[in-house]
């Protein structure tokens, strides 16, 4: 096997890489190019790891981080935009689908693994990035790293979830702020508002983060998977609902002028100027 550190490379995806230190995995996002943006592939790739640590009886701990210098930027607008001549986005792309045949069983395979799961946040977790991130168990992250409810700056809402976790974690103030407003959360107001659980120096952090996946890799399987339980139940028993809800919103945004704009100026390097349409 090909050796990386001290993890060997033990399944490779088109856009994923899975390694394995002893009971320990490491889903990699590797889509560094595109700052391990979601494209459709991404997601077929995601779902087939999550799905290979979740069902493999010698994993007994999970990380999932990003390649580069991303943990995930969130959508891939780039392939959004990429339509046939003269159709438009609302024609080519179906929103609500993507979400709930391709996002969401990644999203809830995440909460339901009988298993910890960390997010080791490399670099920025954006849109759906966040959303993922969130999905996981424990959230760490490098000083230079940033969160981003990045969604109405294109003029969509959250999904993935995050309409959960987000206020889950911070409470319903913040939560209004981050979605609303768009802004970046440096790693360290992240920690304080109670969003993420540990930061580390950048130098530090693929130290830390591996020795915080080796104690739970050796820890009480058994235990986490209870744990785990009690807590969907208490916070996230009304997820599936929740996750459709989010879905059929988005729909709806998707369709909407906003929306195509939102994409045009990314696309074109420029301010989008909203019409409320």
């Amino acid at each position: 096997m090909t050796r990386v550190g001290d993890y060997e490379l033990y399944r490779q995806y088109e856009t994923v890489n899975v390694y394995r230190r002893g009971p320990g995995a490491k889903v990699e996002l590797n889509r560094p190019g595109r700052l391990n943006a979601w494209s459709n592939q991404f997601a077929l790739d995601l779902l087939a790891a999550i799905t290979e640590v979740t069902d493999n009886p010698e994993v007994r701990a999970v990380v999932v981080t990003g390649a580069g210098r991303a943990f995930s930027s969130g959508a891939d607008l780039k392939e959004v935009a990429d339509r046939p001549d003269g159709e438009t986005i609302t024609d080519s792309l179906d929103v609500y689908r993507r979400l709930t045949e391709r996002y969401h069983p990644i999203i809830t395979g995440l909460r339901l693994m009988p298993k910890p799961v960390i997010a080791a946040v490399n670099g920025p977790a954006a849109g759906i990035g966040l959303s993922l991130a969130l999905a996981c168990d424990l959230v760490v992250a490098a000083e230079s790293a940033f969160f981003q409810l990045a969604f109405v700056n294109i003029g969509l809402v959250p999904d993935g979830g995050s309409s959960l976790f987000v206020p889950a974690r911070v409470g319903f103030t913040r939560a209004a702020e981050l979605a609303m407003l768009g802004e970046r959360l440096d790693a360290a107001t992240a920690l304080s508002w109670g969003l993420i659980n540990r930061v580390w120096p950048d130098a530090e952090f693929a130290e830390q983060s591996g020795a915080l996946l080796d104690r739970l890799a050796s820890g009480a399987t058994q235990s986490y998977a209870g744990t785990k339980r009690q807590l969907n139940r208490w916070m996230y028993e009304r997820m599936d609902a929740q996750l459709e809800f989010e879905a059929g919103i988005q729909r709806e945004m998707a369709a909407s002028g906003d929306f195509a704009e939102g994409v045009a100026a990314f696309v074109e390097k420029r301010p989008a100027r909203f019409s409320g349409a």
